[in-house]
């Protein structure tokens, strides 16, 4: 599948980083649990900005895995607000591999994240009500 694409990443970088050899499977490829956990810190990175203060990681819907990532890829998490509710929050999730030695950018991973505001003793709290219109 050839995910390179004339469109542009939806939403703003949230998160870039390096895949480093410590981060491989069995394959050699890069664990596609080390691409959800940067993914998840991505759009914990929005959900905590909208929500001005603590949030928790509640779901992963949609998830979609294009491309295999490789040792040494340059990886950018593009993050967007899709919904929001009185506590929670879904953000899409865009992994890019924005530095390429030929051609543009790939998308690699994609998929969409719930976050819910939370309190000092983790209890489900509004948004504030500036953020609900995001």
């Amino acid at each position: 599948m050839d995910t390179s694409t004339d469109r542009q990443p939806r939403g703003e970088i949230s998160l870039q980083t390096i895949a480093m050899p410590a981060d491989t499977n069995w394959n050699g490829d890069i664990f596609g649990g080390w691409l959800l956990a940067q993914m998840d810190l991505a759009g914990a990175v929005l959900a905590r900005q909208r929500a001005q203060g603590r949030v928790a990681t509640v779901a992963i819907d949609g998830m979609s895995f294009l491309q295999p990532v490789t040792v040494g890829t340059v990886i950018s998490c593009y993050t967007e607000i899709v919904h929001c509710g009185h506590t929670s929050l879904q953000i899409a999730i865009e992994v890019w591999e924005s530095v390429r030695l030929q051609g543009g950018a790939r998308l690699l991973t994609e998929g969409r994240y719930t976050y819910v505001a939370i309190d000092e003793q983790g209890r489900k709290r509004a948004l504030p009500a500036d953020a609900t219109n995001a």
